[in-house]
């Protein structure tokens, strides 16, 4: 039997979905032929989930509301669970390619998921060129963020094509549990909420007078929670202005002046997608030409990239773009657990400089400032206020910025979301077939209807692009801008390792 109450940050992002705002995030995993020339089917992929769904409990918990949203919902064992529901099969129109893949995935990323079952999908679409398979899966933000997800992927991928079958559950229990299944020193390993053991029963649907038995009993906690978090912030101000002498000796904050542009107002329920490759040696022939970390190069490619977007449009921004860039909070304590564990960086891309030098070297800077800021800063607050605000409040906010068309008329909090998830870097398989690559597709909000999100595995950055459907028709010129601008980058790297001719260096013959 199993259920849990879900945190701040999960039941917040469950609250802030929207008719236009689907906070789901996708995946999608390109899958070769396996060793006998067989393609990946439906029923091998069902199969390959049926034998390993126990070891990730909420694949088989559906949401309990908390009656008038006055607490975060619960997860708890679904008592009429359908894998069939959740692992479905599709085929592409022909020829099977990237144009049709991502209109594919652009549909499912414009549905919602259902939220009387359990929050995830696995889409096996057939059709693809050269014989190949994808499997879409999608799985809502509320019980995950980048990092969790690519260890809940980590389930269902194998360093062989046929390894041995995996025994005890991964997720729910942090620290007590190897993926071998032997216990760390000094833990004792619970009994495992195994499905497929004799005499298991999922947890009964709690009723609303439960519910409201419980709630009673917490509000008090609720009140002191927003007082606490309220306190907290204040306490935290003053501590950012005046512990090194006031404003002056404080990092200042980011830029708050993001610019509006034409991807910046309300969205539509409606998506696009487009998918890329960014090649990691060339990324690392860069930074080592020209300095800083491959997160610094990823976002100097994206600076470039958006500044090639928009020269695309006949568009310059007045001012240079702000990025939000999703950071992890989790601990070594926390791996191999579901849920948010996350905070934000704000990021300011200086993509109105016209050199990709300039831009590099400005973008770097940029993100140590960033990164100074966050360390700065208490991110206990964020989580204590999401912890303490209510579905009811979150909700309410959230419709209301969609009515009434917000970001039509006010500055947008940031102009798009970049997220560089890394990935392994040895050979992958599903189901006994080869990985070729895996795309990941992050969630667009209200007021920004661009989402570019990338993963590394096996020496490629693989670049999933989000947009809204009516603010970013042209998304294909997102991937063909980024590709450009690595390009760009690529020629000033290696022109600043050319030996200089003795007549240019000063030095006499």
């Amino acid at each position: 039997m199993s259920t849990n109450r879900l945190g701040g940050l999960d039941g917040a992002f469950l609250a802030m979905e929207s008719p236009t705002a689907h906070l789901h995030i996708l995946g999608v995993l390109i899958l070769d032929a396996d060793a006998e020339g067989r393609r990946v089917d439906l029923n091998r992929v069902r199969t390959m989930v049926e034998d390993r769904i126990h070891l990730v409990p909420p694949f088989r918990q559906r949401l309990v509301e908390v009656p008038f949203g006055l607490q975060h919902p619960m997860l708890v064992d679904d008592p009429d669970f359908d894998l069939d529901y959740h692992i479905r099969r599709a085929s592409l129109p022909k020829p099977g390619g990237r144009k049709e893949l991502s209109e594919y995935v652009a549909e499912q990323a414009s549905l919602p998921l259902d939220r009387t079952r359990p929050l995830w999908e696995f889409h096996v679409v057939e059709g693809l060129e050269r014989s190949r398979t994808a499997v879409v899966v999608k799985i809502h933000h509320g019980i995950i963020d980048g990092v969790s997800a690519s260890e809940i992927l980590a389930v269902f991928l194998d360093p062989e094509p046929h390894p041995p079958a995996p025994l005890l559950p991964l997720f729910g229990h942090p620290r007590t549990r190897r993926r071998d299944g032997t216990a760390d020193a000094g833990h004792a390993v619970p009994p495992s909420d195994d499905p497929r053991e004799p005499g298991w029963r999922p947890t009964p649907l709690p009723g609303e007078l439960e519910q409201l038995r419980e709630l009673l009993g917490t509000l008090p906690g609720q009140v002191e929670g927003v007082a606490r978090a309220f306190s907290h912030s204040f306490r935290a101000a003053r501590r950012f202005l005046g512990s090194r002498g006031g404003p002056e000796s404080s990092p200042m904050p980011v830029r708050l002046d993001v610019p509006k542009t034409s991807i910046n107002r309300a969205i539509t329920p409606h998506r696009r997608v487009a998918l890329a490759e960014l090649p990691l040696a060339e990324i690392d022939e860069v930074r080592e030409a020209l300095g800083g970390t491959v997160n610094d190069v990823v976002m100097a490619v994206v600076s470039g990239g958006m500044r090639n977007f928009f020269a695309h449009r006949g568009e310059m921004p007045e001012r240079s773009l702000v990025a939000l860039i999703p950071v992890s909070q989790r601990t070594e304590l926390e791996q191999g657990t579901l849920g948010n564990r996350i905070s934000a960086l704000l990021v300011d891309l200086s993509d109105d400089l016209p050199s990709a030098r300039e831009r590099l070297d400005h973008v770097r800077a940029e993100m140590a400032l960033a990164k100074e800021q966050h360390r700065s800063l208490d991110q206990g607050i964020l989580y204590q206020f999401a912890e303490a605000a209510t579905p009811a409040v979150l909700a309410r906010v959230s419709r209301l910025m969609t009515n009434f068309k917000v970001f039509d008329h006010l500055q947008p909090p940031c102009n798009l979301v970049v997220s560089n998830v890394p990935g392994p870097g040895i050979p992958l398989y599903v189901a006994g077939a080869r990985l070729l690559a895996a795309y990941p597709v992050g969630p667009i909000m209200e007021g920004t209807g661009l989402n570019i999100t990338v993963f590394s595995h096996e020496g490629v950055l693989f670049t999933g692009i989000q947009g809204d459907w009516d603010l970013v028709p042209d998304i294909e010129e997102v991937a063909t801008g980024l590709r450009a601008a690595l390009a760009e980058l690529l020629v000033v790297a290696r022109r600043s390792r050319r030996p200089v001719p003795w007549w240019h260096s000063g030095v006499p013959a």
